[in-house]
């Protein structure tokens, strides 16, 4: 007896692309989760995630990747209808302060910064944003505490903020 079987085209996949291309809307959580608050984004995907989301919504941490998901989404015909990004700021508000920002008033040591997830990506947004016509929203937590060296855990006024955020996405994708 074979252990090999004949693929059945039944099994196939009708849609190849990526399961964030295919859903509603895409929620990106972004950061570096060892480094402090700059975890935040990534803590609220996965709060999201474990609470659990309608099924045509796509939560991600993408963590310090998301250049090439950008990129896919920049590339391909076939786009979710809002992209939510969710990350840390420095912009001297009380810590934890969670505010919807426009792409363009993303901190300049964000656009300048050399961080993988940073330094692009703000040019991919707005790319995806003006040329393909994809609404691009961004939601802001004003970190506390970014060590210069390694160490995880979100301080305690950004751990606050992550349950605040999701109530705060939850909100906005019922206007969706």
């Amino acid at each position: 007896m074979s252990d090999v079987r004949t693929p059945n085209p039944e099994d196939r996949n009708p849609d190849p692309a990526p399961f964030y291309i295919r859903s509603r809307v895409l929620i990106l959580g972004v950061g570096n989760i060892l480094y402090g608050d700059d975890g935040f984004g990534p803590a609220v995907a996965q709060r999201l995630e474990a609470t659990g989301l309608p099924a045509d919504i796509a939560v991600m941490d993408v963590g310090t990747g998301v250049r090439k998901i950008l990129f896919n989404l920049l590339f391909t015909e076939r786009r979710p209808e809002l992209v939510v990004v969710v990350d840390a700021v420095d912009r001297g508000w009380p810590p934890g302060k969670l505010r919807w920002i426009d792409l363009e008033e993303i901190p300049a040591n964000k656009i300048d910064d050399f961080s993988l997830h940073q330094a692009p990506t703000s040019n991919l947004l707005r790319e995806l944003r003006d040329e393909a016509g994809l609404p691009v929203e961004v939601l802001a937590c004003q970190s506390a505490w970014i060590p210069k060296e390694m160490e995880s855990g979100l301080s305690p006024a950004v751990g606050t903020a992550v349950e605040r955020a999701c109530a705060m996405i939850r909100e906005r994708l019922e206007r969706h």
